[in-house]
């Protein structure tokens, strides 16, 4: 593979044994303070001291968790029915990296997990330690604070602070993106899984609202859904040129001065896009720090299958037979799980053509 160099850059950074006993032991550390300072949802309800503000959010989850199991066929356990205020932002930070002229991200590997293509630390300053000794290495890095993660059900992932104060709409897709990590889960395949569990979460979405959301509701979460298409378009526009960019035949000196006129063409894009959006500034974070290939390689990871799932998901026509249908390909040998995600990319694109067409014949 083309990033097998930069693992070997990585792996090298790691060879220390006690920086990857540090790096579980913060890990194993940080996972038991999460759930140990959890307590029932009810618990929580019925404590005279908790304000109704907080109430009325846990009831709304507690909602949203009772129709992932019963409406959406997830998993329906003990994972979001406990609630912990951890008192900062962020449940962890995630740290991704990438080569300095490529999209291809490096990727870890863990006893459980699996290799996904990020580290993850609770807390900051060790994350941004991290991203420091990356980029002294010649990485592109990004650091990003995460509000929820799934343990794929090996613990009950608890609601948190982190995420319990937003829109119902926001709420409910959080909740099932990350239920949908215990239905399937391919290891070492952070592009099928994190695809999937986005799937699972537009699908679900989309009948939550239809079941219970209000005109408001609906209203706000299409205004929010169309900015983060509109996010997301933008940069996987950039993406691709990027990569374009980087396969060609010229010298390495050529391909860092585009770079850098492309991010600096995405940034101008960017605050056009965020006028027609009325002043919007909830993406502006992203640009916190400087931009560089880690920020649009994570891109692929969550999104470029979506369409494949929702063919699959149109073939299956049921969501029990759409999760069975996906935990046989998560079983699969990568390149035959590949050649399945390719042949429904292209089914997803010949029925989005054939839509258009019929749309235009009707005009």
């Amino acid at each position: 593979m083309k990033w097998r160099t930069g693992l070997a850059v990585v792996a090298g950074l790691l060879a220390s044994g006690c920086a990857q006993f540090d790096y579980y032991y913060q890990a194993a550390q940080g996972q038991f303070a999460l759930l140990s300072g959890a307590r029932p949802i009810d618990d929580w309800l019925a404590d005279p001291g908790v304000g109704e503000k907080l109430k009325a959010r846990l009831t709304k989850v507690r909602e949203i968790r009772r129709y992932a199991a019963r409406e959406l066929g997830l998993s329906d356990n003990n994972s979001y029915t406990n609630y912990a205020d951890l008192k900062r932002p962020y449940v962890l930070w995630n740290v991704v990296a990438t080569p300095e002229l490529s999209m291809q991200p490096a990727q870890w590997c863990f006893p459980i997990a699996g290799c996904v293509n990020y580290r993850g630390y609770y807390n900051k300053q060790e994350a941004l330690d991290y991203a420091a000794v990356l980029r002294k290495a010649g990485y592109d890095v990004q650091m990003s604070g995460v509000a929820a993660y799934s343990t794929l059900g090996w613990f009950n992932d608890p609601v948190l602070s982190t995420f319990i104060q937003y829109p119902d709409g926001e709420l409910a897709r959080l909740v099932f993106h990350e239920l949908a990590h215990q239905v399937a889960y391919a290891r070492n395949d952070t592009q099928f899984n994190e695809s999937f569990a986005t799937t699972v979460e537009e699908l679900g979405v989309e009948r939550w609202m239809a079941a219970h959301g209000d005109a408001a509701m609906r209203e706000n979460f299409v205004a929010f859904d169309g900015r983060k298409r509109d996010f997301l378009a933008l940069l996987v526009k950039y993406r691709k040129l990027l990569v374009a960019n980087y396969a060609r035949t010229v010298g390495d000196g050529d391909k860092r001065r585009e770079k850098g006129k492309l991010f600096a063409a995405l940034k101008d894009e960017y605050l056009v896009l965020r006028t027609a959006w009325g002043g919007y500034a909830g993406y502006d974070r992203w640009f916190a720090e400087p931009l560089s290939n880690a920020h649009l390689a994570a891109v692929a990871s969550y999104h470029d299958y979506v369409p494949a799932f929702r063919a699959l998901m149109t073939e299956q026509k049921t969501l029990a037979r759409f999760y069975g249908a996906t935990r046989k390909m998560a079983a699969l040998e990568p390149a035959q799980r590949n050649m399945q995600l390719a042949q429904l990319t292209r089914n997803a694109t010949l029925a989005s053509v054939d839509a258009s067409v019929t749309s235009a014949i009707k005009r």
